[in-house]
């Protein structure tokens, strides 16, 4: 029996060195492998197992979110937030708004500033003002606003389920017909108070405890309604004056539409369906032309407070009429 011929030290390193080498990388063989029939390495089985395992893994996580969000949705009632007031991030001081707006181009402005004898210079504004009131025009543009609208009073505050109207015809000459009076240089400007669920005004509705700063054209106003109509007392009032006593004595006479401030009987406001906030025509009579007048509006009751640095309780803007 012959004896095997030992492998010398060079053809055993060669054998090694053939064994190490590595295959080239062949990426269209690695995505599919005729001869061994894979994709990307693993056969029909493996990814078979690896998609029952993904599509039970999603669903039951998709299910679990699903439970969480239906669970939290039965805490919650779509017409009462569930933080109100002190709670709310909005907390329980309403602010004051007004329209007509400058245009978008030039949002961060307040100055309402036109023409008046020119129509195309103030069209922009009684446009505006077209869109902003056409809620109050056609009930049918506010969801739910139709046969549960009522024609509340101070004594007759509106039944359960039931909005108040907003008479538009009280507003005059602030009306579409009359261009809102942008047309005769003295223009009209509504103001809006927003909206905190469940706020109640504390009313100014007694003359002898009226607050220091309220200007006194409003506090004769108050004092004169508490001989004649007391019951329109509990009124939200406003305020428009100059801001400066330059813009004081520019300002000219002011008066407001249909009443000096919003009625009692719209408060609270609880999301009922089809409400619309009052609004406030403020008439600028007379104002001075080719001069920026600083108007400064604002609300009044007791548990509304001012701060102009923010804004709080009342509402800056101004005008110029060339």
């Amino acid at each position: 029996m012959s004896k095997p011929v030992p492998m010398t030290h060079s053809e055993t390193f060669d054998e090694m060195q053939h064994l190490r080498k590595p295959e080239p990388f062949n990426l269209a063989k690695f995505l599919y492998n005729s001869e061994e029939g894979t994709v990307m390495g693993r056969d029909r089985t493996s990814w078979a197992k690896i998609g029952i395992f993904y599509i039970i893994f999603y669903g039951v996580l998709a299910a679990l979110v699903a439970i969480c969000m239906w669970a939290f949705f039965l805490t919650l009632d779509p017409r009462i937030p569930k933080w109100k007031l002190e709670s709310s991030i909005i907390g329980t001081n309403p602010g004051l708004g007004f329209r007509p707006l400058p245009p978008v181009d030039n949002v961060e402005s307040t100055l309402i500033w036109y023409k008046g004898t020119q129509y195309e210079n103030y069209k922009h504004w009684t446009d505006s003002l077209d869109e902003f009131l056409e809620v109050y025009k056609v009930p049918g543009l506010t969801p739910g606003r139709g046969q549960n609208i009522y024609n509340c009073d101070y004594n007759q505050p509106p039944p359960r389920g039931q909005v108040c109207d907003v008479d538009i015809k009280a507003w005059a000459p602030c009306t579409k017909e009359n261009n809102y009076s942008y047309h005769k240089s003295s223009p009209c400007i509504f103001l809006k108070l927003n909206k905190i669920y469940d706020w109640r005004p504390d009313f100014y509705n007694n003359s002898q405890t009226l607050p220091a700063d309220m200007p006194s054209s409003l506090k004769n106003h108050i004092s004169e309604l508490e001989k004649t109509d007391p019951i329109k007392l509990n009124t939200i009032w406003v305020s428009c004056e100059g801001e400066n006593p330059a813009d004081q004595e520019n300002i000219g006479v002011v008066k407001y539409y249909p009443i000096r401030g919003f009625p009692g009987y719209f408060y609270p406001y609880q999301n009922s369906e089809g409400y619309l906030s009052p609004l406030v025509a403020v008439h600028f009579e007379r104002p001075k032309s080719g001069i920026i007048i600083n108007v400064e509006c604002k609300a009044w009751a007791r548990n509304i407070k001012h701060d102009r640095k923010d804004r709080i309780g009342s509402v800056h803007y101004e005008l110029l009429i060339d």
